[in-house]
């Protein structure tokens, strides 16, 4: 059994999520999303971001962790804050001797819905079915299970490849 964690990045809303895989079984841990003030300076709300992602690694001691990757939008304002938490969310695992995978976000749709081109309701459903239980409060929550499933996917197919014939 090993306990995985996905973060889904944000600067306002950043989703986690933690699960447990062995082979193709999923349990749902824990979920949540951590909130940071829009009035907060950036360097505070980065930091107030790498504490709560410290207590989440302190609290749930996942082996793995995985992030969503940071896609590019029309505002170059939004995407450099974006990369700014996507940083945070890849430091804060490194920096507690936890491996940090990345998916691209229609990585993470087709290992979780079975299409790179599914919307927001359609993952937070594929959630819902694949880990019973899971609270989901915001979509941020759902995003982030849905990158921790992706990631035990990628990780049970590797798993299945690496073992001798």
């Amino acid at each position: 059994m090993m306990r995985l964690l996905g973060i889904d990045p944000g600067l306002r809303f950043t989703g986690w999520g933690v699960l447990e895989a062995e082979g193709n079984r999923l349990r749902h841990v824990a979920d949540g999303v951590i909130a940071t003030e829009s009035t907060d300076d950036v360097p505070s709300r980065l930091k107030m971001l790498d504490d709560a992602l410290a207590e989440i690694l302190a609290r749930y001691a996942p082996a793995e962790a995985a992030v969503e990757e940071t896609y590019v939008n029309r505002n170059a304002t939004a995407t450099l804050k974006l990369g700014y938490a996507r940083g945070v969310a890849l430091l804060a695992p490194a920096r507690a001797g936890i491996p940090v995978f990345e998916y691209g976000a229609k990585t993470v749709k087709m290992a979780v819905v079975g299409t790179g081109a599914a919307d927001k309701d359609q993952v937070g459903q594929m959630v819902r079915r694949l880990l019973p239980g899971a609270a989901q409060k915001r979509a941020d929550a759902a995003d982030a299970l849905a990158v921790a499933i992706c990631h035990a996917h990628h990780r049970a197919s590797l798993n299945v490849w690496k073992r001798p014939a």
